[in-house]
């Protein structure tokens, strides 16, 4: 690794899985730079979308989504040698191009359906399932699988919450850097490279020293029946995805 070339991680993920608090695990590793969510103005203004503090995000971030491409594989933050890149699947809408990711590390953080869209739904009342992100994660996963000859790096929230240590040391492994145990355990608090939006959606993850216990598991029968449709065509999606979710002892020598 080198500050010329650094090692420029996408993490791909929904809305609503353990993104922010892999970010703040990312974020504890001295070696590493984090960016939140780069395509997040572009995606509002694209769509149209009324999400919280949307004025605030617009204005925050360019909302062009080459300019936000173009700035993902220059020069990492700082000359760090890690670059960490918290994206989520669905701000690329099918109108962003997608071959700057060509360049990068993808990896893909996945979570039951049924359990992000009952969180979800406490922030947002009308949603799609383009929106709660697995159809394009399918796409990206799909794309670098491609390009690779062999799957991407696939991690479940669960497993995370479980085994931290494991899981972040096998995906570190799959994705090419060295573990560093200073990703288990972060200060609570906002960071300055947090998104502007963090006030409405980061409540939780800024009171969190560290990765919580997984949570009690959400069934289809657990959901407001407007949601149902949509978690049952999400599900072969991510049972796909989750077909190839590292464990724990995927690297285990």
């Amino acid at each position: 690794m080198s500050a010329e070339r650094p090692v420029r991680i996408a993490m791909w993920s929904g809305p609503r899985n353990i993104s922010t608090a892999m970010m703040r695990a990312f974020g504890q590793r001295a070696d590493c730079a984090v960016t939140d969510e780069p395509f997040y103005a572009a995606y509002l203004a694209a769509t149209g979308l009324d999400h919280p503090m949307r004025d605030a995000v617009i204005a925050s971030q360019p909302t062009d989504w080459r300019v936000v491409a173009a700035a993902l594989v220059g020069p990492s933050p700082g000359g760090r040698p890690v670059w960490y890149q918290k994206h989520m699947t669905h701000h690329m809408l099918p109108g962003f191009g997608r071959d700057w990711t060509d360049g990068l590390v993808n990896a893909f953080l996945i979570r039951a359906p049924e359990a992000a869209l009952a969180s979800y739904a406490l922030k947002r009342d009308d949603f799609s399932l383009d929106e709660i992100g697995l159809p394009a994660q399918a796409d990206l996963f799909d794309r670098a699988a491609d390009r690779l000859g062999a799957p991407p790096p696939v991690i479940e929230a669960e497993d995370v919450l479980a085994a931290p240590a494991a899981t972040l040391s096998a995906l570190c492994r799959a994705i090419g850097v060295p573990f560093d145990p200073a990703m288990l355990a972060w200060p609570p608090g906002r960071r300055a490279t947090d998104g502007v939006w963090a006030p409405a959606w980061y409540h939780a993850v800024e009171l969190s020293t560290g990765f919580a216990p997984p949570r009690p598991a959400v069934g289809l029968d657990d959901l407001p029946d407007a949601l149902k449709p949509i978690a049952t065509a999400a599900r072969p999606i991510y049972d796909r995805l989750a077909a190839y979710r590292l464990r724990a002892d995927s690297f285990r020598q």
